[in-house]
Formats: C-alpha cells, sequence, structure tokens
C-alpha cells in the first residue's frame, strides 16, 4: 500500500445507533493522522494527504519503536494537558493547532514544551495483508495485536459494542475535550473518502449578542455571510465567542434590510486584556479578507453550538431564530452547560 490514501469519514447522525451490529468509540478531537512505516521510513499523512513529520518530530522515534516493521494505520494526533485547580487530562486544540508552524525553531520548542500524542482506531495494512476489505472487527483485533505492548505516546482507543456504554461515555467524555462518539459497523470495511462510518456530536442551545457581521463574498452591500457572536464575562466585557453562518441566498439578502437599523453608532465593546479582535488576522487567516461591519450591541440571537474550546465555541455555530425577548444583559458564559471532565489517565497511563 502507497501513500497517499483518503481516510474514511462519517455521516452525521442525531443520536447514537441502538441494535446489534456496532462497534462505538470516543470521537478524538485532534489532527486525523494515516501512518505508513516501511522499516526506517514513515510517513504521518494528515487528511488532506499532506505530511506532518516536520510539525510532530517528537513522535517520530515512538512509531518507529512501536510500530510493526511495515504498516499503515489510522488515527488521531492530540495534545493532553492537566486543565483546572484538580490537575484533570483534557485535550487541548488550541494548543495542537500552535504546532503548525512555519519555523523549525518554534516547532522544536513547542515539541519539547507540548509534546503531543496520537491515538489508533484502525489498521489498514500489516507486512504483506491488505485489511482495507476485512470487517472492522477484524481490523480491531489486529491493531489490538500490533499495539498490545504500546506505551506513551502511542495509544489504542476504547472501544465498546454495548450502546448503553456508548451513551454514558458520549456524555461523560465531553468534559475531557472529546468530540462525540463513533459508530462503525463491526462488519464493515474500510472505504477510503467515504462517509461509511457514523458520528454523533453534541449540540447545545446559546443565546448571543450579535455585535457585527461580514459581507458574503462578492456580495458587499447586497448579502450577509456570517453574524459576529459575543457574550459578557463575569467582569461586564463583551467577549467574541465566535461566529454563525450557512444561510440561504434569500436569508442573506434579508439580512441586510434587517441589520441596517443597528448600523448606525455602532462600536465592539472590547473585551480582556490581549483579546484578538474579531477580524484581526492571523496565522489562521492567511491573508483572508476578515473584515466586518460593527452593530449596536441590542440584537440577542440564539445558535445551536457543539462545545466550547477555551471561550469561543470549537466550531461554526448554527443559527436558529432571534430572541427579541431576550435582555442583552443575559448574553453571559453563565448560561452554558459545564460538564465535570472525565478522567483520561487511564487511556494516558505514563503521558507526561
Amino acid at each position: 500500500m502507497q501513500p497517499p490514501v483518503l481516510p474514511m469519514l462519517a455521516k452525521r447522525v442525531a443520536e447514537v445507533p441502538a441494535g446489534a451490529g456496532w462497534i462505538f468509540e470516543p470521537k478524538w478531537d485532534g489532527f486525523r493522522a494515516v501512518v505508513f512505516r516501511d522499516g526506517d521510513e514513515l510517513l504521518i499523512q494528515s487528511r488532506d494527504t499532506k505530511p506532518l513529520n516536520r510539525y510532530f518530530p517528537e513522535l517520530i522515534g515512538p512509531l518507529k519503536a512501536q510500530l510493526p516493521e511495515r504498516c499503515v494505520v489510522d488515527g488521531e494526533i492530540v495534545i493532553v494537558r492537566p486543565r483546572g485547580m484538580d490537575g484533570a487530562l483534557s485535550l487541548d486544540f488550541d494548543a495542537l493547532q500552535l504546532r503548525v508552524h512555519p519555523a523549525a525553531s518554534r516547532v522544536k520548542m513547542l515539541a519539547e514544551t507540548t509534546p503531543a500524542s496520537v491515538v489508533f482506531f484502525d489498521a489498514l495494512c500489516v507486512g504483506e495483508r491488505d485489511l482495507r476489505g476485512e470487517g472492522f472487527a477484524v481490523r480491531r483485533a489486529e491493531l489490538e495485536r500490533m499495539l498490545a505492548k504500546a506505551k506513551a505516546p502511542i495509544h489504542i482507543t476504547p472501544t465498546t459494542r454495548e450502546t448503553v456504554v456508548a451513551v454514558d461515555w458520549f456524555h461523560r467524555f465531553e468534559g475531557a475535550g472529546l468530540d462525540g462518539m463513533m459508530a462503525k459497523r463491526e462488519a464493515g470495511a474500510y472505504e477510503a473518502d467515504k462517509r461509511s462510518m457514523l458520528k454523533v456530536k453534541h449540540e447545545r442551545d446559546c443565546d448571543c449578542v450579535v455585535a457585527g457581521f461580514r459581507w458574503h463574498k462578492g456580495g458587499e452591500g447586497t448579502a450577509v455571510g456570517s453574524l459576529l457572536l459575543g457574550l459578557f464575562d463575569a467582569a461586564g466585557s463583551l467577549q467574541h465567542v465566535g461566529v454563525c453562518a450557512s444561510f440561504t441566498a434569500a436569508k442573506r439578502r434579508e439580512l441586510v434590510s434587517f441589520l441596517e437599523p443597528h448600523r448606525e453608532g455602532a462600536g465592539w465593546a472590547e473585551g480582556g486584556d490581549g483579546q484578538r479582535m474579531p477580524g484581526g488576522q492571523s496565522r489562521w487567516s492567511q491573508g483572508k479578507d476578515l473584515s466586518w461591519q460593527p452593530l449596536r450591541v441590542e440584537l440577542v440571537v440564539e445558535v445551536a453550538y457543539e462545545h466550547m474550546q477555551g471561550s469561543r465555541f470549537r466550531h461554526m455555530a448554527q443559527f436558529r431564530r432571534w430572541r427579541m425577548d431576550k435582555p442583552v444583559k443575559d448574553c453571559t458564559y453563565a448560561q452554558l452547560e459545564v460538564v465535570a471532565p472525565m478522567e483520561l489517565q487511564e487511556i494516558f497511563a505514563g503521558e507526561g
């Protein structure tokens, strides 16, 4: 098997599927990685087939030491760090993003201060044997065999065939930063670039201040692209928490006239020290036009979100409805559901 190989993908569903024939596992919030090893040659391939070796040099040695001489395995690169006063372990996606840096010196420093781990959940090939046509139960058994003696920073994801256990994991694991649950057919083959797995992700409601908007690409003055969302912190400062978009073309045009009365005399209420203003350039914006139009702080929108990453929404929020009955002052972080972290020590035993 030669790289590149596009990884198998997942289709989103509303709940953990019931019935026999499923294998469930946590959905890790990291960088997808297909790892190829052939003797001394090793390639860490990203989801979009780019090489990741240079960004995670601390993984090269352990992967060569612990993987079979010839194999292809599928997994997720994560960073696990203690969070909170009790030091419970949690995934840190923000720290993981910082690892993709153009400067070799920066990469070296971060590899030492925020080392990554890799969690494997599938085996595509071992030796001369192509496993992609085998059922997942067979591939999982082969993965367990090849990683039976694995130690940090190499791990194998836990699995269960019990729906009740999967539902329990779905709720308990979230506090540690995991992204939801995966469901795979026991007899399902590995189908590259096809949505043959199922994923169940968290979704919650939140009322946010609409503090600004961006014009839709190619539609300045005629179509709204996204709404900028804010929440008040404990000190009463409005903090940027994310955006919501995914409007129909008709809705984008309608929003132009709806928002117009709220534009005059508008200005962003800045948050705490060091807060990067929405629309500011960063390493991740890659020169894109992120300019935005401020609105007076008086509109409230209900959005659906999956979970928080620090003080912001991890993914783009989804528009639900306007809340004309909701006072702006009630749009605070206090309304968010706080999920207690599930300890990851059992999975990440031996991590520094």
